[in-house]
């Protein structure tokens, strides 16, 4: 593992070529979504018109940017962070309809976004929850910024303060996490709290052309010590009955099912981060993503799964647990377009989740910020996956 001296590398010039935009989205990605929203093709036309509908996609969207952001309550600060999660959402709604749309007034309103937070934020801060904040939006605001890249409009001087805020600011706190866990050791925090940090360590490292950020962040999915690297999250393996495919318990399962849907979407990010730049993190040991939302996809759409006694920071985990089982989170049609369309592997259970999370919507499609919880887990996600990700 590349140590804390990388956040002095983190400031260095660019020592690779990047694809861009390759965060989550490529150029040949949008160009098969806007050929399916122009010939009106479904479900791409209906996600569409979701994503046009939302308020968080209009091109007279007026930011919230804040001096410091605070995520949990310190005694003495309120939290705010709702700003930054509601931004972070309307700056990637407005660069999609952007781009395939071709209209520049949601172009200049989601460069408006991410100028007006990177002049204004100097700190994020709170109780641990503030290491949330770093990964979560971090991820969010460099995709958005991926995003707007080439786009003529956006001042040389306002891309500039955008790649310092995410470098000085969010970056640091990512890496920082990764390594010192907030000083408590690297089991406490469950994997969520790693793999965001990870995502936005990706999607910053992508936009910023920082080889060494991307590169660290590429090593500690593979084989990092906490909770949210890929061999750590991995508790145990059984081979279905029938199907003979493997489901993987993760780390998360016997908390709740909450968080354990959180884990799987955090881990499509990562992959879809890494797969646009040549690195297959989504076959790392024998499709482990695959194998770990076939789990959770199989028991939230309400069968059993095998479960092995886990015994995290907070005491035994003797049985999965039951809490907020059927729990409607996007993120799944990354994973069913990438393993089951592209790779063509059985998917069956990210399917059938998938589509229990796209039958709660009125739509009938994957939304995005905004279309699920008005709180933050409304907002973890950018969703609208049956538009961006889904191929067939």
């Amino acid at each position: 593992m590349i140590s804390l001296f990388s956040l002095l590398a983190f400031s260095l010039p660019a020592i690779a070529a990047f694809v861009h935009p390759g965060a989550l989205h490529t150029t040949k990605d949008l160009v098969r979504i806007k050929s399916h929203v122009v010939n009106e093709d479904e479900p791409w036309s209906t996600t569409w018109t979701l994503l046009t509908s939302s308020s968080f996609a209009r091109a007279a969207y007026v930011p919230t940017p804040q001096k410091t952001v605070y995520r949990g309550y310190n005694g003495v600060n309120a939290e705010n962070y709702q700003y930054l999660y509601r931004d972070a959402a309307a700056a990637y709604q407005l660069a999609l309809r952007w781009l395939i749309s071709g209209d520049t007034s949601y172009a200049d309103a989601a460069v408006n976004i991410l100028s007006s937070w990177a002049v204004t934020l100097t700190a994020i801060s709170g109780t641990s929850d503030r290491y949330l904040a770093s990964g979560l939006y971090g991820y969010q605001m460099a995709n958005a910024a991926e995003l707007m890249r080439s786009y003529s409009g956006w001042a040389s001087s306002n891309k500039t303060a955008t790649t310092k805020m995410l470098t000085n600011i969010f970056a640091p706190m990512n890496t920082v996490f990764l390594e010192d866990h907030d000083g408590k050791g690297d089991y406490i925090f469950y994997a969520n709290w790693d793999q965001c940090n990870i995502a936005s360590l990706l999607a910053i490292g992508i936009f910023t052309d920082n080889q060494t950020m991307f590169d660290y962040a590429i090593d500690y999915a593979r084989s990092g010590p906490a909770n949210g690297a890929l061999p750590v999250f991995d508790i145990a393996n059984y081979a279905e009955a029938g199907s003979g495919k493997t489901l993987t318990q993760g780390q998360e399962a016997g908390r709740d099912q909450g968080h354990a849907t959180l884990d799987i979407m955090l881990l499509g990010v990562i992959a879809q981060q890494a797969y646009n730049q040549g690195i297959d993190l989504f076959a790392t040991y024998k499709n482990e993503i695959l194998n770990a939302a076939e789990y959770v996809g199989k028991y939230n759409v309400g069968y059993s799964v095998p479960y092995t006694p886990y015994e995290s920071y907070e005491g035994d985990q003797t049985v999965i647990s039951a809490t907020s089982r059927g729990n409607i989170r996007p993120g799944f049609e990354l994973i069913s377009a990438h393993y089951g369309q592209l790779k063509r592997l059985n998917s069956s259970w990210s399917d059938a989740y998938r589509d229990m999370v796209n039958a709660n919507s009125t739509s009938g499609v994957e939304g995005g910020g905004g279309n699920y919880a008005t709180t933050s887990g409304g907002f973890d996600s950018l969703g609208f996956g049956t538009l961006v990700y889904r191929l067939s």
